[in-house]
């Protein structure tokens, strides 16, 4: 099969079974599952996409619930809160500086994926719960990279040839 057919065989599959998983198992935004799954795929994939990936999207969470957690603690307004979220854009900027941290988008996905599901939730960031929307957004953006490596990987057994497959022998003459 072709590395392609096997990707999109893997991703169907593995897409239905996250829909599955978050609406049933782990009440998680299907949507940041998603984002992350992304996420790997644009820094590389592989081992390395997964780390970079997880620990960019989870810095734009930390630093989406500080802004949130600034704005809604001091029940700022729509200017203050713009001027919060503003620094808080800034602080991806900064952050990118580690070469860890070198994908801004992907630290920008982390942030949207919080406060879309804070949106979503109606809770703020404070709220002690399981259903503490940055605790979600964490647990699905950490989700989506690991949809990441395993579509991945089951793509690559998918498009591998088989280890026993023989070359066809010559027909001997004699």
């Amino acid at each position: 099969m072709s590395g392609k057919n096997a990707l999109a065989l893997s991703i169907g599959v593995l897409g239905a079974v996250a829909v599955l998983l978050t609406g049933a198992v782990v009440l998680v935004p299907v949507w940041v599952v998603f984002i992350a799954w992304a996420s790997f795929f644009i820094l590389g994939g592989g081992m390395n996409g997964l780390v970079r990936s997880v620990v960019s999207n989870l810095t734009g969470l930390v630093i989406a619930a500080i802004t949130l957690m600034v704005s809604q603690g001091l029940g700022m307004g729509l200017v203050l809160t713009a001027v919060a979220v503003g620094t808080g854009s800034a602080a991806m900027v900064l952050v990118s500086r580690a070469s860890l941290l070198g994908a801004i988008p992907a630290i920008v996905w982390g942030f949207a994926s919080t406060v879309g599901t804070v949106a979503v939730t109606g809770r703020g960031v404070l709220t002690v719960s399981i259903g503490n929307p940055a605790l979600m957004a964490a647990v699905a953006l950490v989700l989506g990279g690991l949809f990441g490596i395993v579509s991945e990987r089951v793509a690559q057994v998918l498009s591998a040839e088989p280890a026993n497959r023989a070359e066809p022998s010559p027909e001997i003459s004699g």
